[in-house]
């Protein structure tokens, strides 16, 4: 996902929080690194720019723009925490092998499931969102 400066301070100043330096270098960064970096793959990326900035802070930061939906966090099999900057609703093929994970959107399964679950109504229970995560594994490993 590409994301200019102008994108990311307007991205920040929309959910009413203040435009700083480490925002947008790490919202920069989860856009830039894609595929569903760790907290230390952002902060690697961070520290070629900016080598003083603290751990402490990336993980605020971080923190805040999942608080305010600005990314979402991405649990792997192996307890390791992602974070994906694309907000859309799209599900996640995640590989075993690998660990890696890449997005995957279908507009056909999206309206399967919601029909599906708008449906099977789960007694006291409300649907706030869907989100697949299916595990296998890709060729190129």
């Amino acid at each position: 996902m590409s994301a200019t400066t102008d994108d990311i301070r307007k991205k920040l100043a929309d959910k009413g929080l203040k435009v700083t330096p480490q925002r947008m270098n790490i919202l920069k960064a989860v856009y830039e690194l894609a595929n569903h970096p760790t907290a230390e793959s952002i902060i690697g990326r961070i520290r070629e720019n900016h080598p003083n900035i603290a751990t402490g802070t990336v993980y605020k930061v971080l923190d805040t723009l999942v608080e305010n939906n600005l990314i979402k966090k991405v649990k792997t099999d192996r307890d390791i925490m992602r974070y994906d900057g694309a907000i859309d609703n799209h599900h996640h093929l995640y590989c075993t092998q690998c660990d890696v994970i890449e997005d995957y959107m279908d507009e056909e399964l999206d309206a399967l499931l919601k029909s599906h679950f708008k449906n099977k109504k789960i007694k006291g229970f409300k649907i706030e969102d869907i989100v697949l995560q299916i595990r296998g594994t890709f060729d190129k490993c």
